[in-house]
């Protein structure tokens, strides 16, 4: 059951989303070589603690860390760990919940470490822009979930990318999991449609090479099966009466950005 929010809960959820947003504008800048991704970790959990929220994440299945870290060819999942140290060129993804007054929101970024190589950097621009290029073009009322899993999917795979099926977006509010589910392909005018008040989770998680994955004995890790490297970009929306609001960014240059290029 697609569960719609009235004002005053979108209202809760971009406070979360406020919340997650500032997670990544502080953590960012720290995904330098010698960090290992349980000191990230940490400080994401102090961060969130601060402003009065939760990790959602933590502990949810039994997901121990605050916040999921996916360095390289590890697509999603990935477990903050002090083994784990991140170095010159590498690529890594945060995808990060947080739960205040009993709503939450979910998002994910994928940073450069140090000079990345150019591939890199076009996997992680493509997988933002695929995102924007499907909510500035079809978030809106009366379209269907399946026209934005379409235009990520025919974003994507022209230029070579691969996108996996096995994991997906999806609706949040008081539960991190809620219907719909909102896969990254599909078809135009399938799935649900899109109404005022629907808040989605949409998440392109992309690979540089095949699609195919696998799960690693954790239970949790997501790895790329050729060992090539991944991206992940996701914010939480709702639908609006004119289209979409994100409510996971501290304002809206980004958005301003992309509508100028789509």
């Amino acid at each position: 059951m697609i569960i719609t929010k009235s004002p005053r809960e979108v209202k809760l959820m971009k406070e979360a989303g406020r919340i997650v947003a500032t997670v990544f504008e502080q953590l960012g800048p720290k995904c330098k070589p010698g960090v290992s991704t349980w000191e990230l970790d940490q400080l994401a959990g102090k961060i969130i603690r601060s402003e009065g929220a939760t990790p959602t994440f933590l502990g949810y299945g039994g997901f121990p860390g605050n916040i999921c870290i996916s360095v390289n060819d590890t697509l999603i999942h990935g477990i903050p760990s002090k083994d784990i140290i991140l170095k010159e060129g590498d690529v890594i993804s945060l995808d990060v919940g947080a739960t205040k007054d009993g709503y939450i929101a979910d998002a994910a970024r994928t940073f450069p470490v140090g000079e990345i190589s150019p591939e890199a950097e076009a996997l992680i621009e493509a997988t933002e822009a695929s995102f924007w290029n499907a909510v500035i073009n079809y978030a809106k009322p009366g379209g269907y979930v399946g026209d934005i899993s379409h235009a990520i999917q025919s974003y994507l795979e022209p230029k070579g990318y691969g996108v996996p099926r096995e994991y997906a977006g999806h609706g949040v509010g008081v539960k991190l999991h809620e219907d719909p589910f909102v896969p990254n392909y599909g078809y135009e005018g399938s799935g649900p449609r899109l109404r005022v008040g629907m808040t989605l989770a949409i998440e392109p998680m992309v690979t540089l090479g095949s699609r195919a994955t696998y799960v690693l004995d954790d239970e949790w890790t997501v790895k790329t099966l050729d060992g090539k490297l991944s991206a992940h970009y996701e914010n939480t929306i709702v639908i609006t009466e004119d289209g979409f609001e994100v409510l996971t960014v501290l304002d809206e240059k980004e958005l301003k950005k992309w509508q100028e290029q789509m």
